[in-house]
């Protein structure tokens, strides 16, 4: 029985995560830790239809959690309209007029016609305007993509459905020479924070979000 002991904690701690380590800040009826960029609550511009979070038609705000995050795990799905275009953020601060001044992007976008999909780095799954996807495994328009977004000890990983497409270091020397390339040079305050909020860009268009959840590591 000794032998069998190990295993069994191992099940127990390991084989068996509990849930409660995830946060839902949408599980397809309720909103919560999420609210307008610099504002104090969760904005008229988005709606909960059929279980999805999307934007309204000629509304646009951005969403940004309440809490703060340095290590953590992002998972959720997103769709977008025919030619649609959103992103995710992390490390933001709420120190700029937009969020984009602050934060790095997962990039969220129809490929096949939004012209940025013409540009790797700037199509689905990139690190917005600085380093590609390792592949193009994205779904079309009207189909949801699943995304991993993971920050362990500034080692970042994008992943969309279920390929790791991104990783780089977090501040880096080598993030910082893509900066530099990139038009977020004249931006101060670009990645500066070492831990920051969650976003969702919501004035780029019609776009769905289901399924967000996270949890700090």
């Amino acid at each position: 029985m000794k032998k069998f002991i190990p295993i069994i904690i191992s099940i127990l701690i390991y084989g068996c995560e509990s849930q409660t380590d995830w946060t839902y800040l949408f599980d397809g009826k309720n909103v919560k830790g999420l609210r307008g960029y610099r504002q104090d609550s969760f904005p008229d511009s988005w709606e909960i239809v059929n279980g999805e979070m999307k934007t309204k038609p000629d509304h646009g705000v951005d969403l940004i959690s309440e809490e703060v995050y340095e290590n953590f795990e992002l998972e959720l799905e997103w769709k977008v309209a025919v030619g649609g275009n959103s992103g995710i953020f992390y490390f933001a601060t709420e120190e700029g007029d937009y969020i984009w001044q602050s934060a790095p992007e997962m990039q969220v976008l129809d490929n096949e016609v939004h012209v940025d999909g013409k540009n790797t780095s700037t199509s689905a799954g990139a690190l917005y305007a600085m380093i590609s996807p390792s592949k193009d495994v994205v779904k079309p328009a009207g189909k949801y993509n699943k995304v991993r977004i993971k920050v362990l000890n500034d080692v970042v990983e994008h992943w969309l459905n279920g390929e790791k497409i991104v990783k780089y270091v977090y501040q880096s020397n080598a993030m910082w020479r893509l900066v530099d390339k990139s038009k977020f040079k004249t931006m101060p305050l670009f990645a500066k924070a070492s831990k920051g909020h969650i976003g969702i860009q919501g004035d780029h268009g019609e776009v769905w979000y289901k399924n967000i959840r996270i949890r700090k590591l």
